[in-house]
This record gives structure tokens, C-alpha cells and sequence, in this order.
């Protein structure tokens, strides 16, 4: 392993015990060599919260929080129930610049430009997606513009949906307020159609259930809303296999692919092993099988040291 990138990891991992982090969503941005922020961490469950107030609570989705934590019931957490909260966080392997959704993962990070002299910094929130047969398209784009109180307008095909499911007929436009299905905030992407907005029904974040926007919790969005300029550039990936080095460690951070891409991700063994070839080309490693195993059979979100 080159020295340099070993004794800088260790400088910032040091500077993080000492100085502690930001809050639950927003870290300082490590140096190009650091790609791990955040800190994995357990409370204990009390029977008057579901395992979703929790992750609410905690600024996690439904899905990061049942993955991390499948022996815990969903509705009834049994009193003083461990629970694994998953805010430890490989960045995605893309310009660490505006907002980057990777998919899988359902979150987004959020850089922010920092004025100089400013420590940067990088937030992160989760986010809903879209369903398999409502994609969320893949690429880049920017949001261009930004609105609060948005009025929505149902397009065809979802008051086609909805009529062909034998629900209400939408209306033609619902205007703001509690039955609005955008919320209160709306950030409009550069790809027709597509808005990165507030919800009415904040318990589905974290999963598929969009026809293709990007939902984000209320108190979230609300914060983000006034921070985000238009034309701020936005990156969505498709990363269900994350790696990143921490003080001279190789970590490896795996989600289950989109249901889309089951028969790509069929030897997902195979699929993990490539990534770590292409992301360690330069480097001399040793990994550890087991731990390497144990990362796949579980699929839960949570970075793995993989290397001696």
C-alpha cells in the first residue's frame, strides 16, 4: 500500500475522533484519498416506535433500515431491541461536485460549494426512487428551477394508471397543500418530467415507489430547499457495489441491485470481484475472503473492511 495515501488516511481519521462529525447528515469532505464518512452506531428499540420512526428519526430509509437490521420486527420492535443505524457512508466513485443519486442505495449526496477559507463539506440524505416499471433515468443533468407550494399536474399515464386500477380519477391539478403529493418543495431536473421533491407520505422514502421522481423527507428537502442553487449539476448513478479506502484500509459496501438488473448482478460474486480489480488496479492488497464473503451473503449497506 503507497505510504502516502496511508499516513494522510490516518491524519483525517484522527482529526475525525477529535473534532467528532457535523450531525446525523452532514460530514466534513474528506481529502480525495479518504472515501468513507460517518459512523456506524446502535440504540436500543422502546415498543411506542416502529423500526420507520426510528429510521425517520435518524434521517434513514426504509430499506437501509431493514436491511441493517433483519432480525428486528418492522411494526412491533420487541423493548430495548438493538438496532443498527446505517449512517456510515462510502461516497460514490464519481466527482465529488452538486448532487449525486445513486440508486440502489436510494440516497443522494449533496456537495456543496464551499467559499474559501469554508471546510467543505458533503450531505446526505435517502431518498425514494422509481418502481421498476417507472425508472428513474440514469445520467446527468441540473436542477433548472425550484419552486415552493408547488401545484401538481397528474400526467396521462397516471391518471391512466390510476383509473386502470379502479382508484379515484385524478384531478387535472392538485393544488397545494396536505393531499399534494409534492409537498411543499420542488426541485425540477433538466430531464422532462422529473422533480426532486417533498412528499405527503414521508414512510415510503428510503424505497421504489415513485413513478421515477426523487422523493426526500419533508424536514429534509425543507432544509436543503434555499442551499441548492438552480443549475446546480446533478449526477444519477447506478452503484449497487461502493469501494473506498479509510486510513489504508480497502471497505466495500454492497446493496442489492435494482430489480432490473438481477441477471446482470446473477454472479454477484463475479460482479465484486471486478470492481475490486478495476478500483485497486495501482495497489498492492491482500483481501480477506471471509470478510469479502460475509459482505456479499448479507448485502446490507454497511461498509466491510476487506483488506489485511
Amino acid at each position: 500500500m503507497p505510504l502516502q495515501r496511508t499516513c494522510k488516511s490516518f491524519t483525517f481519521t484522527m482529526a475525525l475522533c477529535f473534532s467528532g462529525l457535523l450531525s446525523a447528515d452532514i460530514f466534513t469532505l474528506p481529502p480525495p484519498d479518504v472515501d468513507i464518512v460517518g459512523q456506524l452506531q446502535t440504540i436500543t428499540a422502546s415498543r411506542n416506535e416502529t423500526l420507520l420512526d426510528i429510521a425517520r428519526r435518524h434521517d434513514l430509509g426504509q430499506n437501509e433500515i431493514l436491511l441493517a437490521n433483519p432480525a428486528v420486527d418492522r411494526w412491533l420492535p420487541e423493548e430495548n431491541a438493538v438496532v443498527t443505524l446505517p449512517n456510515r457512508f462510502i461516497l460514490p466513485n464519481v466527482e465529488r461536485t452538486g448532487l449525486v443519486l445513486n440508486l440502489p442505495e436510494m440516497r443522494m449526496y449533496y456537495y456543496p460549494e464551499a467559499e474559501p477559507g469554508e471546510i467543505p463539506l458533503v450531505v446526505t440524505h435517502p431518498v425514494s426512487v422509481g418502481r421498476m416499471d417507472w425508472e428513474t433515468p440514469l445520467g446527468k443533468t441540473r436542477i433548472i428551477t425550484k419552486q415552493k407550494d408547488p401545484d401538481w399536474r397528474p400526467p396521462q399515464s397516471l391518471k391512466d394508471e390510476a383509473i386502470a386500477q379502479g382508484d379515484e380519477p385524478l384531478a387535472d391539478i392538485v393544488r397545494a397543500g396536505p393531499d399534494n403529493p409534492l409537498g411543499r418543495y420542488a426541485m425540477r431536473l433538466g430531464i422532462p418530467g422529473y422533480l426532486i421533491h417533498s412528499t405527503n407520505k414521508p414512510y415510503g422514502v428510503g424505497m421504489r415507489v415513485t413513478h421515477g421522481c426523487l422523493r426526500m423527507y419533508p424536514e429534509d428537502i425543507e432544509r436543503l430547499f434555499a442551499d441548492i442553487p438552480v443549475n446546480t449539476p446533478v449526477h444519477i448513478v447506478n452503484q449497487p457495489v461502493k469501494l473506498g479506502w479509510l486510513a489504508g484500509t480497502l471497505f466495500v459496501e454492497l446493496h442489492p441491485p435494482l430489480e432490473e438488473d438481477q441477471e446482470l448482478y446473477s454472479n454477484y460474486m463475479q460482479k465484486v470481484l471486478d470492481a475490486i480489480a478495476e478500483f485497486t488496479a495501482t495497489d498492492d492488497i491482500t483481501i480477506s475472503g471471509r470478510m469479502l464473503w460475509e459482505a456479499i451473503e448479507h448485502q446490507n449497506g454497511i461498509p466491510v473492511a476487506i483488506t489485511r
